[in-house]
């Protein structure tokens, strides 16, 4: 797929050219979904730049991505004009107007804590779901995301706790069945004869071209190999290893502050740098004028001659 030029990143929504966390954590999204939007009807409500709409695309009978910003909605339609099942239109994601069950699958990723009318929005989406139709949304958790780390994002206008998301979900829908979704450091061990393409999770590349593939892609470290005389049992498709403490994230996000703070304190040492440099500068120019003026005087003895002629 064509891609056209980024859309600046405002410091909150994401762009296909951002890296590291939060590329996993928003393409993670629209690559669980994008199975379930095989030939189906999809609302992509909040879409930001465009990218998730068109990894549905892929798939999707035909796909509406909706945003409140006019730049977005515009930059959305020139980048992804390829797909012909793909458009987009703006709109207010709280105050929508589409026909009642027009879509049969509705995905609003990170939109919930941008608004405060929380009510408005789900209501919008559930009119326009099929009866038979499934909504998929995400929102940080509260306790995890502010609470625990500290933190405030200061584009989030109403974080949810668990309880609370639930909810406003089930005053709406009698099934919801909830997932988590975490960055973690693990080690990975698959199975490479037979390969399960089905049960090692998503995989995209970082090119932004809006292609998903199931099955991991990755160039083995080692091999490990089970053998037997015997007819082998059953065995698993993958196997993941991790540490609660998550220890090798903490010393990431260590490192990561100290990068951080040093590079603040260069960025200060380079301001104060530069105001010396200007500094000297001037005091430079102001020594150079007076010995100029002097050099190019005419010496006391040439004066005395002219005077005595």
């Amino acid at each position: 797929m064509s891609i056209g030029a980024p859309l600046e990143f405002t410091g909150e929504r994401f762009t296909p050219e951002c890296v590291r966390e939060i590329w996993y954590e928003h393409w993670h999204r629209y690559a669980l979904v994008q199975p379930w939007a095989q030939g189906r009807r999809v609302l992509d409500a909040a879409c930001g730049e465009g990218y998730g709409s068109a990894v549905l695309a892929q798939s999707a009978a035909a796909v509406l991505g909706l945003d409140i910003d006019p730049a977005a909605v515009a930059h959305a339609r020139a980048r992804y004009a390829a797909l012909a099942n793909l458009r987009y239109e703006q709109a207010d994601a709280t105050r929508l107007q589409l026909p009642a069950g027009g879509f049969d699958l509705v995905v609003s990723f990170e939109t919930l804590e941008h608004v405060e009318a929380q009510d408005a929005l789900l209501d919008g989406l559930s009119h326009a779901l099929a009866d038979d139709g499934l909504l998929v949304i995400s929102s940080p958790d509260k306790a995890t995301y502010s609470d625990a780390a500290g933190f405030r994002n200061e584009y989030h206008v109403r974080e949810l706790y668990r309880d609370e998301f639930e909810q406003l979900l089930r005053r709406r829908f009698p099934y919801v069945r909830l997932y988590a979704q975490r960055l973690l450091f693990q080690s990975a061990i698959w199975s490479l004869d037979p390969p399960d393409p089905q049960g090692a999770g998503h995989y995209a590349t970082a090119d932004g071209d809006g292609g998903v593939e199931q099955g991991l892609h990755y160039a083995p470290m080692y091999f490990i190999a089970v053998c037997s005389r015997q007819p082998l049992p059953p065995l698993p498709a993958s196997s993941w290893f991790g540490d609660r403490d998550e220890t090798v994230y903490r010393h990431y996000n260590h490192e990561i502050r100290q990068n951080m703070a040093a590079g603040g304190r260069i960025a200060e040492l380079e301001a104060q740098l530069a105001a010396l440099q200007r500094e000297h500068a001037v005091l430079a120019a102001g020594v150079a004028a007076p010995a100029a003026a002097t050099a190019t005087a005419t010496p006391w003895w040439r004066r005395w001659l002219a005077a005595r002629r």
